[in-house]
């Protein structure tokens, strides 16, 4: 007896997976029910998980990487400023990241240039800064020393040059700029100017707010005095310019006086 139950002692208990006809069927199909529950439940949060990766991948190459990075500052518009005074002004290291480049800061630092009127820049994929100038019109010129500067409309001195540019009226003036008020009057005065006075034109003189005169051709002088009634006073100016005058006076314009 002591040696059967020896034998008995020794026997070793094994594992054995049970056949799939062991469970019920039942209990498969509820089985598999459970388990697309929790892959539908799962797969939401495996797309969402997986958007914010690529996200995530995708904003670390355009911000903090160079993959995207500047590597061309392209100019249009510009004939006054050159290309490369405009990437000067601009200053973007080569190489920044190009979605992390401030577009209307660096509008804001190309337009400190005196020729430029406006200015827009642009993103071009993948490595590309389009800036895009509106460059300002000369209107007129006034006597700089031995140069001339050149005003647009808003009276703005963008240029210096060294000789009098052909097709711009001269006004004299002594301090041009767009916040002298003798400038803004001496502009408003060249723009109701008849067509037949601007040929007859040599320049404005401004010597102060109503003393505003006109010099044309022979030594004619046309006393404007201020820039009120600008439109009344250059109609009788005109209607005058066949009198045999030196000067005529159209500073009240119902009460013209010319000799």
């Amino acid at each position: 007896m002591d040696g059967g139950a020896g034998r008995r002692s020794t026997r070793r208990w094994q594992l054995v997976r049970a056949g799939s006809d062991a469970v019920p069927a039942s209990t498969r199909r509820f089985m598999a029910r459970a388990r697309r529950r929790r892959m539908r439940a799962a797969l939401p949060w495996a797309v969402a998980g997986g958007v914010a990766g690529l996200a995530g991948l995708v904003a670390w190459a355009l911000l903090g990487t160079g993959l995207f990075g500047v590597r061309e500052v392209r100019v249009e518009g510009a004939e006054l400023v050159t290309a490369v005074q405009v990437r000067d002004a601009a200053g973007v290291p080569d190489g920044a990241p190009l979605a992390r480049v401030d577009l209307a800061e660096l509008a804001d630092r190309i337009g400190v240039l005196p020729p430029v009127e406006r200015v827009t820049v642009a993103r071009d994929w993948p490595d590309a800064l389009v800036v895009r100038l509106t460059e300002r019109t000369g209107v007129a010129v006034a006597p700089r020393g031995e140069q001339f500067a050149v005003l647009d409309a808003a009276g703005v001195v963008f240029r210096t040059v060294p000789q009098r540019p052909d097709g711009l009226p001269m006004v004299r003036l002594a301090t041009p700029g767009p916040d002298d008020p003798d400038t803004r009057a001496g502009l408003e005065v060249l723009g109701v100017l008849t067509p037949q006075l601007r040929e007859q034109l040599v320049e404005v003189t401004v010597d102060g707010l109503a003393r505003i005169s006109l010099r044309l051709r022979d030594e004619r002088t046309v006393f404007w005095g201020d820039a009120t009634r600008g439109a009344d006073k250059s109609r009788v100016a005109t209607a005058l310019l066949d009198q045999d005058a030196a000067r005529i006076d159209v500073s009240a314009p119902d009460v013209v006086t010319f000799r």
